[in-house]
């Protein structure tokens, strides 16, 4: 007969309604405050080495090579990202996976810069040979000074704690964040160093609402051609709403027989015609009932520019001229909604 063994019970959670939220909140403010701890304690201990960490990356001809195991990965990852996208090049690579053929990816030119908090993780110990025989300068970030990687690493940042958040001591927290915090610290630095601008920033980040504001010109969403609003001054006031109907701008532009812009027609001067009894709308051209003197921008400007423009003048449209002041195109609010602009 096989003898049946019964599995450990578990006693059944409390209801949800039984939780005390006070010590919910106590225990998250000690999270916290722990934390924060651990981030005031690196202020005092970035000095020469930090110095020495920088310039090394600065006069890097290669990339910042990124390793750690576990949840230093996690925060080395980030902290290639960061690296990345302010400027410095760098990438991440997996301590397990760089043995077993991943160490290709790390040349003679870069510089690794290497986690863990206790400095004894075995995977990224066992690749060290392979990166110091190469002669690549190896910068470790750990919680252990007298550990393997920070005795074996050209520089060493130091990211001790005194305890972690976790009232078990196990799950790393503190530990975690104090080397994301020196992370970070460091890709800023060398941001500064670079002379790195929110230009430079705009054009790694493409995509983000950032880049759009930084990268997008005016040419990049204007009408164009037959697309732009636009009739002569003699034209009569049906002339002018048949153009702007067609060309959906809510305005068209009023020019000369050389096309220099001489004023702007929009639905708030017809508006304003057709509240006025003294018009004959019959028999007014849209020159006199235009606006004169209309804001514009010209086409190598910024699209936000464009869009700070109209709403400090509360307007809901543009005409882009040349430098000679000729009309070459045209824009409203909802191109640059559509740009995701604003």
């Amino acid at each position: 007969m096989n003898a049946h063994i019964a599995s450990p019970t578990k006693p059944a959670p409390e209801p949800a309604t039984a939780i005390n939220g006070e010590a919910l909140v106590r225990s998250a403010r000690t999270v916290i405050a722990t934390e924060a701890a651990a981030i005031h304690a690196l202020e005092p201990r970035i000095g020469q080495a930090f110095v020495e960490a920088c310039r090394l990356i600065l006069g890097c001809a290669g990339r910042v090579v990124v390793t750690g195991m576990g949840k230093s990965g996690h925060v080395g990852r980030k902290i290639a990202a960061t690296l990345a996208s302010t400027g410095t090049p760098a990438f991440f690579v997996h301590p397990g996976e760089a043995s077993h053929g991943d160490l290709g990816m790390i040349l003679p030119q870069d510089v690794v810069l290497a986690l863990s908090n206790s400095g004894e993780s075995d995977e990224v110990l066992f690749i060290l040979p392979v990166i110091k025989r190469q002669g690549i300068p190896l910068i470790a970030i750990t919680g252990n000074e007298q550990s393997s990687l920070a005795t074996q690493a050209d520089l060493h940042l130091d990211t001790s704690i005194s305890v972690e958040a976790c009232p078990l001591g196990l799950a790393p927290t503190a530990s975690t964040t104090a080397a994301l915090v020196m992370g970070d610290a460091l890709a800023i630095a060398l941001l500064e160093a670079r002379g790195f601008t929110s230009e430079d920033f705009a054009r790694s980040h493409p995509a983000g609402s950032l880049g759009r504001r930084l990268l997008m010109h005016i040419s990049d969403v204007m009408h164009t051609g037959d697309g732009i609003p636009v009739v002569t001054q003699d034209a009569s006031l049906t002339q002018a709403l048949v153009e702007m109907t067609r060309k959906h701008l809510g305005m068209t532009a009023v020019v000369d027989a050389e096309n220099h812009l001489l004023g702007v027609f929009t639905d708030g001067d017809l508006r304003r015609a057709l509240d006025d009894v003294g018009v004959d709308l019959r028999g007014a051209t849209v020159a006199s009932l235009m606006t004169r003197g209309p804001k514009t921008i010209s086409a190598d400007k910024l699209a936000i520019e464009a869009a700070q423009l109209m709403e400090k003048h509360q307007i809901h449209a543009l005409l882009v001229v040349d430098h000679e002041h000729r009309v070459v195109g045209a824009l409203n609010i909802h191109d640059l909604l559509r740009a995701r602009v604003v």
